[in-house]
């Protein structure tokens, strides 16, 4: 698993929150949707990010468990490694990723480039623009990407109700 998909327990999360907590409103995801003016509405109106496929990464205790939780509500196994810890559970555009010991607290992750069932998409929004407009935008992030990178990267934020949200980006862009 990515380095970047590790939690640093409970005192982490608690952290996110109470950084979320703290973001002036115009700060939060919400206001980037909804504007905050002419100039915040600019930034990200000049087209729609395109966060690529969404999934929920659920930090799970027992993930044999969980995948029979899951393949009992119609998921199956579609990527992962049992005896790894991870497994992503999809059911129709639906995606579960189930990942044991690996982070604290669920996490809503988006994946620029790929379509639900991970095949490339194109065009897509590059990790590193939707991090400039968000940016410009004034949207905090806990976690950023070399600006200057080409390929593989990632973004983290916090939603103003403290819901960590992973952008991670694991093709190039073209």
């Amino acid at each position: 698993m990515e380095e970047h998909e590790r939690g640093g327990g409970e005192e982490e999360a608690e952290q996110r929150v109470r950084h979320a907590r703290r973001l002036p409103r115009r700060q939060s995801a919400g206001a980037v949707l909804t504007g905050d003016g002419p100039a915040r509405q600019s930034a990200v109106a000049k087209s729609p990010m395109q966060l690529g496929a969404f999934s929920v990464s659920l930090a799970v205790k027992d993930i044999a468990k969980s995948r029979a939780f899951y393949e009992a509500l119609g998921f199956t196994v579609m990527h992962g490694e049992q005896a790894q810890g991870w497994l992503v559970m999809g059911n129709g555009p639906a995606r579960v990723g189930l990942f044991q010991g690996m982070f604290q607290g669920n996490i809503l992750t988006f994946n620029p480039g790929w379509d639900a069932d991970a095949r490339p998409v194109d065009p897509f929004t590059d990790v590193r623009e939707i991090q400039a407009r968000l940016e410009a935008a004034g949207v905090a992030l806990t976690g950023a990407t070399d600006p200057e990178g080409r390929g593989v990267g990632h973004i983290t934020l916090v939603d103003p109700d403290g819901n960590a949200i992973l952008i991670d980006q694991h093709r190039p862009k073209a």
